[in-house]
């Protein structure tokens, strides 16, 4: 379902992949799937060789007790295996994202649940003109074969606040299977990854995938939803606890509402979401169409206001 209003209209992101940046398929980016790993030998033992060898796999454990590791070094030579720097899902995220080299990022659970068949359509809808395709699993063609009734009630709820919030349209908050360009992670804000004194910080937990979708929402990005089904858990117990993960989603959306750039705030009615004039480490590219881009005498006029 489409949130966020209209497609900027960039070929091919406002540019043609050329050879500096061809992957293996052929011509179009290249993909890196970032993969948290917490005691899932089993399940990566079925996981991994659904993943394309085509696509750099980025491997984050979390501190695994079982042989999780020793499967990835035989079923995936050539993944990029790392160790957390700290605790929780959010941290791995952010450690696995700053080891990715591909144009395209993955966020991709190691339980089975996600199809890596479904990364071609999150990949195209990057390709068609989003910044951010976000996986949903309940607009038409998703599904779930694992939701509890008091998941599904929860996320529900959580979805309309966020939606609420953020002026957005999203069916699935609490849903992880995304992809993104990699040149927008410095607008997302994310927390330091590197620091490995074992202090928490915030979004180092479930509630990281709710911190991205709202600073991705708040940032102006373009987000596009992408029908996602979501299997069962293969083997083991989730890692998830609803009531616990739950009131850090809610908390975490509270606190991202009140400390979002206020100057980029857009109401439900806006026709398009237009990207945040700031310095980034790295450039983010305009991919809008010259007709919609803002000229000199705009940004003076902007800037003199």
């Amino acid at each position: 379902m489409p949130t966020g209003g209209h497609w900027y209209r960039g070929h091919n992101r406002g540019r043609q992949f050329g050879d500096t940046d061809r992957s293996p398929q052929g011509e179009g980016p290249r993909i890196s799937v970032v993969v948290p790993v917490l005691n899932e030998e089993r399940n990566l033992r079925e996981v991994l060789p659904t993943v394309s060898a085509d696509y750099e796999v980025i491997v984050v454990d979390g501190g695994s007790t079982d042989a999780s590791m020793a499967v990835v070094a035989e079923l995936r030579p050539d993944a990029i295996c790392l160790r957390q720097t700290r605790w929780g899902k959010g941290n791995a995220l952010g450690c696995g994202f700053a080891a990715a080299t591909g144009d395209v990022i993955v966020m991709f659970d190691a339980d089975g649940s996600a199809d890596a068949r479904e990364i071609d359509a999150f990949v195209a809808t990057l390709l068609a003109g989003a910044d951010f395709a976000k996986g949903t699993r309940f607009a038409p063609g998703g599904g779930s074969a694992d939701i509890t009734v008091l998941r599904r009630a929860g996320n529900n709820g959580l979805t309309t606040l966020v939606n609420r919030l953020f002026g957005m349209h999203f069916t699935d908050l609490c849903y992880g299977y995304n992809a993104f360009w990699r040149d927008v992670i410095p607008l997302l804000g994310l927390p330091d990854h590197r620091p490995a004194d074992g202090l928490p910080r915030w979004g180092d937990g479930f509630e990281i995938e709710t911190v991205i979708t709202c600073r991705a929402a708040a940032a102006g990005l373009v987000i596009r939803e992408v029908p996602s089904h979501e299997k069962r858990r293969l083997h083991g117990p989730s890692n998830l606890n609803a009531w616990r993960d739950g009131r850090r989603v809610l908390r975490t959306l509270l606190q991202e509402w009140r400390t979002r750039d206020r100057s980029i705030r857009l109401s439900p009615a806006a026709t398009h979401f237009a990207p945040r004039r700031t310095e980034v480490p790295c450039p983010v590219v305009d991919r809008r169409s010259p007709a919609l881009r803002p000229t000199e005498a705009d940004v003076a006029a902007k800037d003199a206001e």
